[in-house]
Order: C-alpha cells, then sequence, then structure tokens
C-alpha cells in the first residue's frame, strides 16, 4: 500500500521533512527544468530512488503533477483513544474539529495552518467529507505527513468522548455575539470549523461549550473556512503567548 503525492513543492517539503516516507519519484522524461533537476538531485543524494516515467504517463493523472511525483508510505493511524490520552496527557492540548469540510484545497491548506500552529491532532468525520488526496497533500505542502489526522465514524460522539477527557470546545459560528477574542484558549481546547457554506452542523454545534464568531466589518458575511481556520489559530498562539 501507498499514496501519491504531486507538485514541486509537496515533493520539496517532503525531501526537507520526511525522506524516509518516500519509496520512490518519478520525473517526466526528456530534459528537466532547473527546479526539478534540483529535486532530482536533492532525492538521489538522500538515497531516495528517482526514475522517468513518459509524458504520456503523466498526462493520465488526475492531479497538477508539474512534472514529479512520489510513491509514500501511507499516513500513520490514529484513533480516539489516541486523542483520549493526548488530551489527558497535555494541558495546552489543541485539537481541531472538521464538521464535513468537502474542498481538498480548503483541507490542504488547513493542514498546513495546523502544522505552522502546533495543532496536536485534526478530527474529520468518515462520511461527507473530504480525505487526504493527492490535491490535499499538494496544498498542504508536506503537513498532510506531519499533522496527525484521526478520521472518526461519529464526529459529535468523538467531541463528547475529549469533553469528558478534559477538553473545552469552541465552535466559530457566525450567529453569536461573543467574538474570537473573548474565547479562553490558555487550557486543553478543541477549536470546531463548519463546512463550506453550510457552517456547522446543529448536533456539532450543540456539543461545543462555547460559540464564537470572528468580526466581520465590511460587506461580505463569512470567511473561507480556511482562512478562518488560520485567523482562528493565530488567536489561539497569540494567547498562549508564543
Amino acid at each position: 500500500m501507498s499514496d501519491q503525492i504531486y507538485g514541486i513543492h509537496a515533493i520539496e517539503r517532503l525531501l526537507k521533512q520526511s525522506p524516509h516516507l518516500i519509496f520512490h519519484i518519478s520525473v517526466i522524461e526528456g530534459r528537466l527544468n532547473p527546479r526539478l533537476q534540483s529535486l532530482k538531485q536533492q532525492a538521489e543524494q538522500l538515497g531516495v530512488k528517482v526514475n522517468a516515467l513518459p509524458k504520456a504517463r503523466f498526462d493520465k493523472l488526475d492531479a497538477v503533477h508539474q512534472g514529479i511525483m512520489a510513491e509514500v508510505s501511507p499516513q500513520t493511524r490514529f484513533n480516539e483513544d489516541d486523542l483520549i490520552g493526548l488530551v489527558e496527557s497535555n494541558p495546552q492540548a489543541l485539537i481541531l474539529f472538521l464538521d464535513e469540510v468537502q474542498d481538498p484545497h480548503n483541507l490542504g491548506a488547513i493542514l498546513r495552518s495546523a502544522d505552522a500552529t502546533g495543532v496536536d491532532a485534526v478530527v474529520i468525520p468518515k462520511n461527507n467529507a473530504v480525505g487526504v488526496n493527492p490535491t490535499v497533500r499538494k496544498v498542504a505542502c508536506g503537513a498532510a505527513d506531519s499533522v496527525r489526522l484521526v478520521v472518526v465514524t461519529n464526529l459529535s460522539r468523538t467531541m463528547v468522548q475529549l469533553q469528558q477527557a478534559g477538553l473545552w470546545l469552541v465552535g466559530l459560528a457566525g450567529e453569536t455575539d461573543q467574538t474570537l477574542y473573548q474565547a479562553d484558549f490558555k487550557g486543553p481546547v478543541g477549536l470546531v470549523m463548519g463546512a463550506e457554506g453550510t457552517g456547522l452542523r446543529r448536533l456539532t454545534r450543540e456539543h461545543c461549550d462555547q460559540l464564537v464568531a470572528i468580526p466581520m466589518k465590511g460587506q461580505v458575511e463569512s470567511l473561507n473556512v480556511s482562512v478562518a481556520t488560520g485567523v482562528a489559530l493565530y488567536e489561539v498562539l497569540r494567547q498562549r503567548g508564543v
């Protein structure tokens, strides 16, 4: 079993952070541009096997590949028990819950922000949500392998289990007078983000200990979920003095 990663930025990050996860790299046949040639040399210096494939093989891929792809070891799987142990052992645990985010570009960007802000785990539901696919990996630029991603059957049930373990759940929703900056993020916290367009589902919202909104001063009513997640995560960092 293996996963595939496409694109210059994603593979560049992977070679830098986790070359041991790479089975092999494939580049397009023919004369390589300077960036591809540089990546090929980096991989070979790290002992990663590199082979060349015809352009026709790359053209069949359903991805923006930029002439390079990698076969990598599947992501390590975490479960609810791992999350409970994480919350119970870490007084500053930060868990990110995504309630049916379906756009792979959004998930990739969110994983990148999660990596940058030190999120301990990202939790997504098994159904009605995008998982880690080549597009997510490319947009995440390596964060799909560095961030713990936990896929659960029932998101609400997992939220309740982690509440009982001591996690304070803060959901972002537009229909509240409390702002993001009034929330207390200094303890073990779960940040809960809704889906594109529909936001938090009713049951997910009801399980949150607190609902907050990002202040909006212009004409638009809401931010893209990946942008909103980045704003919220950096508020967590600000409050924690990082």
